[in-house]
Formats: structure tokens, C-alpha cells, sequence
């Protein structure tokens, strides 16, 4: 069974680190990965050891782990790789590979001009 596995930085502040629940949460409600567990690369949990065990835990054969990042940078080139295949030492039979990072994406520009369209210019 596959499943997906968001990872973002982390933060020390717990409301940035709700951005990812809330993801997470619309993620599974989409339903095309039938288990779907999100992690923090650092500064906060669940880590990616403890959500790569929770997908396992949760049936996971496969781990499919996305860098909720814009750009690839070195946390989401080498970093999180390097941590994912850390944590997959407690499963070796389960494969994992980790996507590009969000990056250049048209509807990524829909967002910008949404969101710039509909916030009320501070000064």
C-alpha cells in the first residue's frame, strides 16, 4: 500500500507547524493515497523517523516522501534524503523515494495572483 509523506522545515512556532496538519488533512480527504502522515525535517514532531514508522505502522509498503518546500535547496536534495533513508533502516522492506520539491508550477502562479488580488494593501 502506498502512502504519502509530506516533510516541511519545522518551526518553533507552533501555528507555522499547523500549515502542514492542515495540508496533511486535505491531502487524505483527496484520497488518492490511502494513508497520508506529515513530518518536520527539524524544530519540532513528528519527525520523519516517527512519521515513516507511523506510514509502515499504518500499512505502508511503499512511502512516497514529498519536500514541502519551494525550492531544491539543500534541505530538500540532501537533507531530507539523507533522513529518510535513516529512518527507512527499521523497515528495509518497505521502498521510499523522495519527489522534487513544490517549485516552478503555473498553478503555483494562480496562487501568488490570488492571493495578491485579495489582501488589502497594508501601509
Amino acid at each position: 500500500m502506498r502512502a504519502l509523506l509530506i516533510v516541511d522545515h519545522g518551526s518553533r512556532r507552533a501555528e507555522a507547524n499547523q500549515v502542514l496538519v492542515a495540508v496533511e488533512a486535505m491531502l487524505r480527504a483527496e484520497g488518492t493515497f490511502p494513508i497520508v502522515h506529515h513530518a518536520h525535517m527539524e524544530l519540532a514532531g513528528p519527525t520523519i523517523a516517527e512519521a515513516f514508522d507511523r506510514c509502515v505502522g499504518d500499512g505502508a509498503t511503499e512511502i512516497v516522501v514529498h519536500p514541502y518546500f519551494l525550492g531544491p535547496g539543500n534541505h530538500s536534495r540532501t537533507d531530507i534524503p539523507a533522513l529518510v533513508e535513516a529512518a527507512s533502516q527499521a523497515h528495509p522492506q518497505v521502498r521510499w523515494r523522495v519527489t522534487e520539491p513544490l517549485g516552478v508550477h503555473p498553478k503555483l502562479c494562480e496562487i501568488v495572483l490570488e492571493r495578491a488580488a485579495s489582501e488589502p494593501a497594508e501601509r
